[in-house]
């Protein structure tokens, strides 16, 4: 990334970044050339400049979508730094970002499952309620992570909501997220009962 731009961005002044729009009309076009990059958002995002996030999400909106060579989208950055409050207003303005796989096929829905917060979760799943079905390489979806992790608050709210939606799509989800088994064949279930875990299983 040009080192202007990364100024501008890690200073989360906005007017900055129109003044150098202005002087070089396409230095957000040159950021955005290469498939696999660290963006001014993925910068913006792990700083929690959220003003500056959000401008840069309205000018270049593939940004978002963008991995950097660890393998993290904008959004896995602001999880990963806590930054809860921006991830959030990041989904608001796509809630198609949930659901982007980054390293390992991690989305930030299976993040925020395996950090623990039972917030920013529930305002995920809101957002973009088909995010519970999405899986990592292992195979594993968010239940599944959920109880690798011991986070029994966020798997309180999985299984809420995969009983609202068990009531509204009958067996549908039930198939695709409950039952759903990972590359060692073992479901939620299965991996709390070899961890002899009666609050996950309960």
């Amino acid at each position: 990334m040009d080192a202007r731009l990364l100024l501008v961005t890690q200073s989360g002044s906005v007017d900055a970044l129109y003044s150098l729009i202005q002087q070089h009309p396409c230095i957000l076009q040159n950021a955005d050339v290469l498939p696999i990059m660290h963006t001014p958002l993925h910068e913006a995002s792990s700083m929690g400049k959220i003003d500056m996030a959000m401008e840069l999400m309205v000018l270049k909106p593939s940004f978002a979508k963008k991995l950097n060579s660890d393998g993290f989208s904008p959004l896995h950055l602001a999880i990963e730094t806590c930054q809860a409050e921006l991830a959030l207003e990041l989904v608001k303005f796509d809630p198609s970002l949930v659901r982007i796989h980054g390293r390992g096929g991690v989305t930030p829905f299976h993040l925020v499952a395996k950090n623990g917060d039972v917030d920013l979760l529930t305002e995920f799943l809101l957002l973009c309620p088909d995010s519970i079905r999405d899986v990592n390489v292992n195979g594993e979806t968010a239940l599944h992570i959920t109880v690798i992790n011991d986070r029994y608050e966020e798997l309180k709210v999985l299984r809420g909501w995969l009983q609202l939606m068990r009531n509204i799509h009958a067996s549908s989800t039930e198939n695709h997220v409950l039952n759903k088994r990972d590359r060692q064949g073992n479901t939620a279930l299965h991996l709390a009962a070899y961890k002899n875990n009666h609050q996950a299983c309960s």
